[in-house]
């Protein structure tokens, strides 16, 4: 029986694991990111790759960060066959990469070598990519860097959002990885190095970048709102106060305003003017310390007087 390393962190990472263990490989050990604050009450949350580990009763290491940890002593003592990771969220050292007899084995959220790195389905939807996929590779000290043994694409529409790609790409790595292990295994695969030419990076979102740019188009921010769902979430400004966006739509109408201004603002509906005279509309959005609602019920309550002509966005930084 093969013996597994398995390091992961987010809800993207489980039915990867799940999948390995029903296909009957033995992980010997799970590794994930340490326990978390999250929220405004800072309550102490596991990571969904340990608490699958637990229903799974699988050992767990969670290392505040993996290069020179006792940790890493651990999965040596192991002895792994194969490490296995998909979206941990910290560079591996050389020495952890030596380890297993088979090496170290990603799966990895983009068509390598397009978006490198810890966002790539933040990227790609951001970019007004029509496709994306996963892609198994070889771990090396480079991020991402390392040879190719397959890939599989899906189709961006234009109601995907990052949660709804992660889900499809989870699914289509798990199957992909069970597909090739096999033949990586016995040595029958063998990976293909990537065309550096064509390499581009998918940097995680700083704070920073998760403002509208309102001199975009509303088509360009309507990729980048769905870019950001359901997290970082993209946000706006009203009379310095936040509006985080949730969900918008680009309309058919045009406008002489300059971007950022207030178009429309009756019952139902709030419209923003944007780059090169397009317009966007806002669906839902959500004030600060207020939860995400419906524009008609924001229009009916916080929003009543929101006026024409307005602009928005006017205090970002």
């Amino acid at each position: 029986m093969t013996k597994i390393v398995f390091m992961g962190t987010p809800e993207f990472s489980v039915p990867i694991l799940e999948g390995l263990v029903t296909a009957g490989y033995e992980v010997l050990a799970v590794v994930t990111q340490p326990d978390r604050p999250v929220g405004r009450k800072k309550k102490i949350i596991a990571s969904p790759v340990k608490e699958k580990a637990l229903a799974l009763g699988i050992s767990i290491l969670q290392p505040e960060k993996i290069s020179g940890s006792k940790e890493m002593e651990e999965i040596a003592r192991l002895q792994p066959d194969v490490i296995v990771t998909a979206a941990f969220g910290q560079f591996l050292p050389e020495k952890l990469l030596q380890i297993p007899q088979y090496g170290a084995l990603n799966v990895h959220a983009s068509l390598l070598p397009k978006y490198r790195g810890g966002a790539p389905v933040h990227y790609a939807i951001i970019n007004g990519e029509h496709k994306t996929g996963v892609s198994i590779m070889d771990m090396v000290k480079k991020m991402d860097a390392g040879g190719v043994y397959a890939q599989e694409s899906i189709p961006i529409t234009s109601s995907d959002d990052v949660g709804t790609m992660f889900t499809k790409l989870s699914l289509l790595g798990r199957d992909l990885l069970l597909e090739v292990l096999p033949q990586i295994l016995d040595g029958t695969l063998h990976s293909v190095a990537q065309d550096e030419k064509q390499v581009t990076f998918a940097p995680n979102i700083k704070p920073e970048e998760e403002a509208i740019d309102w001199q975009q188009t509303a088509t360009e921010i309507d990729q980048k709102v769905r870019g950001m769902r359901p997290w970082p979430i993209a946000y706006t400004t009203y009379q310095e106060n936040r509006w985080k966006i949730w969900k918008v739509s680009p309309v058919e109408e045009r406008t002489n305003e300059k971007p950022a201004t207030i178009v429309r603002n009756e019952k139902a509906q709030l419209w923003i003017a944007c780059g090169q005279q397009t317009v966007l509309a806002i669906e839902e959005l959500q004030p600060a310390g207020r939860s995400k609602q419906k524009i008609a019920n924001f229009l009916n309550g916080a929003g009543k007087n929101i006026a024409l002509g307005e602009q928005v966005g006017q205090n970002e930084s």
